[in-house]
This record gives C-alpha cells, sequence and structure tokens, in this order.
C-alpha cells in the first residue's frame, strides 16, 4: 500500500495537525495525483464536528512545500491540459480557504510557488526565523506565473505593488521580511513553530484586515485613477526590462489587474487561462528545461562514480579582486576557513575589505545578523608567506595570467603543501597542461575558472587536462558547488568554452564597429536581442586590456578567426582600459551626467566617422552566428561534454538569453540548415571565420537536432 502524503492528528486540545510528507523526496513538492488523497481529508475534516482549528505543516526537517513538480506540465501537449491543472489547484485551494474552522500554516523552509499559494489560502501563517524559510512565487523563472491563485491572494493580503514586483521578479522573501509587509502573521522560532501555530488555531478565524499601505498607498491602490497607473508602470517598466522577450511577466500584470478590477473569480479565470498559454510557450519550455537540468546537474561528480572528498580548509593566491571574491563564497556560501596568501599585507586586506563590504551591506538590509558576519569574517585570515599552509586542501590560484608566474605558486604549493592538496588555477586563457607542465603532482592540477563578479556569476568552469585525476574532478567540483555556483567539467584548451565562444561574438561586434555602426546601435541590438549588456558595454566592464591580453593565446592556440581587429591597439596606446580607468567606449565619473553616454573623443581615435547602415536583427545575427557556430566546435571537439553543459555555460557565464534555452536549444529552434544558410551568407562576404564546422553541417544534412 502507498504511504499517505497527507496525514491527519487530531490533538487533545481538539486542533487537528495536518501533515504533509511526500515519500522518497527530500522536499515536498505538490502533484496533481494529490488532489483525491486532499479531497477525502477534506471530508474527514468535515465529518468530525470536534475539530476546533486546523494546522498545516510539513512532516520534513527542512522543507515546508518547494513548489509544484513541474515535470507534470511536460505531459501537456495542449494549453487546455495545463489550463485545467492550474484549475484544479484553483479549486483545491478554494475549498480549503472555505473551511468554517480556522486554517493555519506552519511554515519551515522553502515555502515557493504552489507551497505559498497553498499558505494563502489557508487563514494565517506562522514562520520560523530560521534561515532556511524564505517565502515566494517564482514561476516567472520559469516562464510561466502562479497559477493556483496565487496572483489573486496575494495582492489582497499585501496590496498590489508588493503584489507585482514580488510576482514579476520572483524574488524571496525571509520570514522578518514577509512578516513586515503582512504575508506572515508570526514569526517564531522552529521549537516552537506548531504551538504558536495551534495557539492562533484556537483563536478562532482571524477578521478580515485591511492591507498596511501609506497615504501615498492607499491614492494608488484604493482609487480607479491611482490603479490605472499602478499597472500602466508595471507594463511600462516591465517591457523596458524585458524588452518583449519574455510573454509571462505581461500575463502577470493582466491576471492581476483582472481580480483587482472584476473581482476574485473573474481573477481565477484569467490566471488559468494565462497559465495554459504560457506552459506552451517556446520561453516556458526553453526555461523549464534549464531547470531540469540545473536540479539533474546537481546530482552529478563530474567524474563518474567517483565521490569526492571533502574540503576542510582552502587557500587562495593573490587578494586581488578575483581572489578577493573566490574568499569570499568559500567563506560565506561554502562555510570553509580560507587562508589569503598576498605578497603584501595591501592585498590581503583588499581582499578582506571586499567580503566585509558585502557583509556590511546584508547586515544592513537584515539579511545577516552582527553575530553571523562576525562568525563569517573570522573564517578568512591572510599571510605574506606560507604560513598555516600545511593542512590546506585545496588551493585556488588568482594571480596574473603569466605562465611562469603560475608555474612557480604550482611548484611552491607543492614544497608547502600536503601531497594531496588540490592546486586549482583560475585562469581565464591558458590551457591547464601547460600550467602543470612542470608539476610533479600533475594529476593534482585543475582549473577552476571563475566569472567576474564572484560574488554575483553562477558558473565555474571545471578543467581537467589529459593528468588530473577523478578524484580532483569530484572534490573541485564539490567545492564549487558548496560556494554555490554552478560548475561544468570543461576539457582543456586555450580559452575553455565560455571565453572562447565570447571571444568570436565580440570580435564581430568589433568588425561591425570599425564598419561605422555607432556604439549604441551595437549595444542596443544585441540588449534586445535578450543578452544582459551589450558587447561594447562588456568590453569596457572586462577592461580592454584583458581582452588584448587574451586574444593572442586564442590566436595563436586556435588559428585564424581568433583574430582580433588590430585597431584596439589605438585604443590601448590612448590609455582607455575601459570602465576601470574611467576610460573607454563610454563617458565615467564627472564626464558622466545621468543616462550612460558613448565617449564620442573614441571615434577619432579609431579612425570612424559612425554611422546607422545595418538593422538590430542584421547586428545581432552577425555576432550571435559566431558564438553559436563555435559553441558547436566546442561540442565536436570534447571541449564540452554535452548541449546540456553548453547551454547552462553559455547562459549563467555570459548571460546568453535563457529564454532561448541556449546556444544548442536555440539552433535546434532555428534548425541547424538555417544557421549553415546565415554562415554561408556571411562568409561569401566575410571571409572563412564564417565558415560553419563539421558537426554543425553534419546536423544540417542530416535534420538532425543536439536534442
Amino acid at each position: 500500500m502507498t504511504q499517505p502524503t497527507f496525514t491527519l492528528t487530531v490533538r487533545p486540545d481538539q486542533v487537528g495537525v495536518i501533515s504533509m510528507d511526500v515519500a522518497g523526496e527530500s522536499m515536498n513538492v505538490l502533484k496533481a495525483a494529490f488532489a483525491d488523497e486532499i479531497k477525502s481529508l477534506l471530508s474527514e475534516i468535515k465529518n468530525n464536528k470536534d475539530i476546533k482549528g486546523l494546522v498545516i505543516i510539513s512532516g520534513k526537517a527542512d522543507s515546508f512545500i518547494a513548489g509544484a513538480d513541474i515535470s507534470m506540465l511536460d505531459g501537456c501537449t495542449t494549453a487546455q491540459q495545463a489550463e485545467d491543472i492550474g484549475r484544479m489547484g484553483q479549486l483545491v485551494f478554494n475549498q480549503l480557504e472555505a473551511l468554517s474552522i480556522p486554517l493555519v500554516a506552519a511554515i519551515h523552509g522553502p515555502c515557493l510557488g504552489g507551497g505559498l499559494e497553498l499558505a494563502l489560502a489557508c487563514h494565517a501563517r506562522v514562520a520560523t526565523t530560521d534561515n532556511k524559510t524564505v517565502l515566494g512565487l517564482p514561476e516567472v523563472q520559469l516562464g510561466l506565473l502562479p497559477g493556483s491563485g496565487g496572483t489573486q491572494r496575494l495582492p489582497r493580503l499585501v496590496g498590489i505593488q508588493k503584489a507585482l514586483d514580488m510576482i514579476l521578479t520572483g524574488k524571496q522573501l525571509r520570514a522578518a521580511q514577509a512578516k513586515k509587509i503582512g504575508l506572515v502573521d508570526a514569526v517564531v522560532p522552529k521549537s516552537i513553530l506548531l504551538e504558536a501555530a495551534v495557539q492562533l488555531a484556537l483563536k478562532g478565524k482571524p477578521a478580515a484586515r485591511d492591507v498596511k499601505l501609506n497615504f501615498v498607498g492607499k491614492v494608488l491602490e484604493k482609487t480607479p485613477f491611482g490603479r490605472a497607473i499602478v499597472f500602466s508602470q508595471a507594463e511600462k517598466q516591465t517591457l523596458a526590462k524585458t524588452h518583449g522577450n519574455y510573454p509571462a511577466p505581461l500575463k502577470i500584470i493582466k491576471a492581476i489587474k483582472a481580480g483587482v478590477d472584476g473581482g476574485f473569480n473573474k481573477g481565477l479565470d484569467v490566471e488559468a487561462k494565462a497559465f495554459g498559454e504560457l506552459c506552451m510557450t517556446s520561453e516556458s519550455k526553453a526555461l523549464r528545461s534549464l531547470f531540469f537540468a540545473t536540479t539533474q546537474m546537481k546530482k552529478e561528480t563530474g567524474a563518474g562514480d567517483v565521490q569526492p572528498h571533502k574540503v576542510h580548509k582552502a587557500a587562495i593566491l593573490g587578494g586581488g579582486l578575483m581572489g578577493g571574491g573566490i574568499a569570499n563564497v568559500t567563506a560565506t556560501k561554502a562555510g570553509v576557513p580560507v587562508r589569503i596568501k598576498d605578497i603584501n599585507q595591501q592585498g590581503i586586506s583588499n581582499a578582506m575589505k571586499y567580503s566585509y563590504s558585502l557583509l556590511e551591506k546584508k547586515l544592513r538590509k537584515r539579511f545577516v545578523t552582527k553575530t553571523e558576519v562576525q562568525k563569517q569574517m573570522s573564517l578568512l585570515t591572510g599571510t605574506t608567506d606560507y604560513s598555516g599552509f600545511h593542512d590546506v586542501d585545496l588551493v585556488v590560484e588568482a594571480v596574473f595570467e603569466d605562465l611562469n608566474l603560475k608555474q612557480q605558486m604550482v611548484a611552491d604549493i607543492e614544497a608547502n603543501c600536503s601531497e594531496q592538496t588540490i592546486f586549482a588555477s583560475n585562469t581565464s586563457s591558458l590551457p591547464i597542461g601547460q600550467i602543470a607542465a612542470k608539476a610533479a603532482r600533475p594529476e593534482n592540477v585543475i582549473g577552476l575558472h571563475y566569472f567576474s563578479p564572484v560574488d554575483k556569476m553562477p558558473l565555474v568552469e571545471v578543467i581537467a587536462h589529459e593528468k588530473t585525476s577523478a578524484e580532483t574532478i569530484a572534490t573541485t567540483v564539490a567545492f564549487a558547488r558548496k560556494q554555490g555556483k554552478t560548475p561544468i567539467v570543461v576539457k582543456d584548451g586555450a580559452g575553455f568554452y565560455v571565453n572562447r565562444i565570447l571571444a568570436l561574438y565580440m570580435n564581430e561586434a568589433a568588425n561591425i564597429l570599425l564598419e561605422g555602426e555607432p556604439v549604441e546601435a551595437l549595444d542596443k541590438a544585441l540588449v534586445k536581442f535578450g543578452f544582459p549588456v551589450g558587447p561594447i558595454t562588456l568590453l569596457d566592464e572586462v577592461g580592454i586590456d584583458v581582452g588584448a591580453k587574451i586574444s593572442p593565446i586564442l590566436l595563436n592556440e586556435l588559428g585564424e578567426r581568433f583574430a582580433a581587429p588590430a585597431a584596439f591597439d589605438r585604443l590601448l596606446a590612448d590609455g582607455r582600459k575601459g570602465r576601470k580607468t574611467e576610460k573607454g567606449f563610454y563617458l565615467y565619473g564627472a564626464k558622466a551626467k545621468g543616462k550612460k553616454q558613448v565617449d564620442a573623443s573614441v571615434y577619432s581615435v579609431l579612425g570612424l566617422n559612425p554611422a546607422a547602415k545595418l538593422s538590430g536583427d542584421q547586428i545581432a545575427l552577425r555576432c550571435v552566428v559566431q558564438m553559436l557556430n563555435e559553441a558547436v566546435r566546442c561540442l565536436e571537439e570534447g571541449i564540452i561534454s554535452s548541449a546540456r553543459d553548453g547551454d547552462i555555460g553559455a547562459i549563467f557565464g555570459i548571460g546568453f538569453p535563457p529564454f532561448l534555452g541556449g546556444p544548442f536549444r536555440y539552433i535546434d529552434q532555428m534548425g541547424a540548415a538555417t544557421l549553415v544558410a546565415h554562415l554561408r551568407s556571411f562568409e561569401s562576404r566575410f571571409g572563412a571565420r564564417f565558415a560553419p564546422s563539421k558537426l554543425l553541417l553534419e546536423k544540417a544534412e542530416q535534420n538532425a537536432s543536439f536534442y
């Protein structure tokens, strides 16, 4: 007999406790299959006249309900089938809300998506002070909207503006923040969660209460004129952010507006229809595939069946921006003590300051307590020699891109650490095999390539050279995951995967610029395509000098197609390195007033008279096909082991538009033959750098896809 998910226990004080525990899952998720079980549970409750109140709590140690089971949506072949799933959820939650006795949600751990929708259908909510407790409706991140009443109940509880903000961004709130906006009624320690919820249930059904609004809030939300402003602004801001690439946010606004203007049932109807329609969009399918891919990757070690060793202590070589960032995520996310080595005390101070300023920001926003700040800072120590390195399990090297220096670092670590210590290099372009060339223990040498800024960028590339051991790979992957990163294992080679596909994209943007297209036209075209920033802005952010250093390495190792435009030497001769020197393609510092402006003097340095000749679509296509073609070449050469890893790497590493699902899903969507036709057309005009890769030609001939 299958184990029930919901069990009802009636206490001596006549409060019924409903415990939810999905068998075989680490977290509770809602499934359509539970509908019958909930129906019979409700009938049992209604027939028991002794029950005075109800509490719903999780049977899991650290999760309330993490959301609905998304895989059930993949079984839907029509919008109507998905709409029916939404309507079923709405019906069940309406029945919960309609109970004549008080129902209280006792929340500990993630309360997300369908989990929060269930809690919103309860008459009151109690949450724990624990850091694991977060509340949110993240459906927009899957290209969907909350489909079981969330777009209707949340605005009624916290107000239209706060609900729009939560649902449109998918942001998650801690319990204290949730209490502040009226989303939960009480916040208590985990040890008394059940008792606090029971006491609330015994008080009876709470009277309907007004949303907490200040004077301006009342004007905006309680008058038709004010509401019109709120919804029109939300729409305007959404389009400015999404450039119309994501259909879900506009449907969210429409569903909330329908409920506010036409009443609860009208709102539910619009919500369910929109849920069904969104489920069938290519954008939602791409975002859901991304969710499944990252979930699947969490279960992999990167080295087959080989299990990782635990990293008890780590060290960082170099206290610069990257070193400081890596030290920060190691201490604050992984909770591992870090020893920072730099050639001088100033470097160590900078790295410490980096972590402290990030923690101070969290303290101001009340994400962490003073004690937590002190505890995390105590994990960071510094040295100008190798003292305290004898018991380090893993060292991350973050020094300059200089092969001799990095080889020297390997020798130093082998001399000062144990025979098991892993040496991980954060090089962005030098092959790891070359860094390990003189190593006594090359099996311990690996690449661990972070992206800047380290505390924000989710991806790391784990680069194994020919002699890297499986244990080293598995341990490095597990370490990166503890730091809150999504690691992809890539084969050794210049530029690895992400910088390699990025280099050709950036080079093409530079070529278009040198043909006379204005800087802002280039950036605008690729932001509209779906990248977070344009290629010229990115060059300023990363540093024109960094690009100049990486370019010859790629050209030398990978051939002519990586030749960067020679005109860029003129920029460096003019002292233009980008944002860090406040001199690049854009204006910075005192010269930059308000909106971001191009530094027009850059055109004379490059000997250009800018004039827009190409459409945004033409610009985007020329840059993007270079990235797509090189991604396929990386798969062909075994640099990446799967299309999935290639998609994750491009989205998390350089912000490839998530709604397209990554380079490989995008090629599948457009068709390999279409991409080959574009490349051939550009090849005839611009030369061999556009020649399609062998694997791409094969896919086009066979009319085959990558997935």
